[in-house]
């Protein structure tokens, strides 16, 4: 499979979709492990209904496949949905769906580079997930990468026999350090006398 990379990190990368890979996303969607977690997948979803979901996400939002480095194999995805470009905000979202890579950092990795994407290429000034509140592993993915507890909705999700509270976490653009995009580069120069001069860009 061919991917290219958009946006990439010391484990993975980022690239567009690749409607090539539909059938394991229709295999992760379905995985009980997974579909707690990705609230658009409590139901059953056909390789036709994943197709269209693939298609859709293309055409209404920004989305990215994350590309493991060392097999260039894609594991997952993430990216924005709802742009309002007048108020300048988004809902991100994002999942491994590969689970051997799940407790490794990538899932991190792979938000970083999406913030990086919202804010310095996108413009965005805001930008919010929901998480259910059993999910401990997102919520701490999420807590690393500079999101704040912006609200929570009662009981508002059904699984395994109760309800839930989804909690909601926004960052914002002040919030945000670039890095992949918009790194600080130190440059050390020498002046006449042969002192050493910092200039931080």
């Amino acid at each position: 499979m061919k991917y290219f990379r958009k946006l990439s990190a010391d484990k993975c990368y980022l690239s567009p979709i690749s409607l090539e890979d539909v059938e394991r996303y229709t295999e992760w969607v379905n995985d009980p492990e997974i579909t707690p977690l990705v609230f658009f997948s409590f139901g059953v979803i056909s390789l036709e209904h994943e197709l269209e979901i693939l298609k859709k996400l293309n055409d209404d939002g920004v989305v990215f496949a994350i590309v493991e480095k060392e097999t260039n194999k894609a594991i997952g995805n993430c990216g924005f949905r709802n742009i309002d470009h007048i108020h300048r905000k988004a809902h991100f979202g994002i999942f491994i769906g590969e689970k051997t890579f799940w407790n490794q950092g990538i899932g991190l990795e792979a938000t970083q580079l999406c913030l990086d994407f919202g804010f310095n290429v996108l413009n965005l000034h805001s930008i919010e997930l929901e998480v259910a509140d059993y999910n401990k592993r997102a919520i701490r993915c999420y807590e690393k990468a500079g999101f704040k507890p912006a609200g929570r909705r009662r009981e508002s999700i059904f699984h395994a026999g109760k309800y839930h509270d989804v909690l909601t976490f926004d960052i914002l653009a002040s919030e945000f350090e670039s890095v992949f995009i918009n790194p600080t580069f130190e440059y050390v120069t020498s002046d006449e006398a042969g002192r050493s001069k910092i200039t931080i860009l």
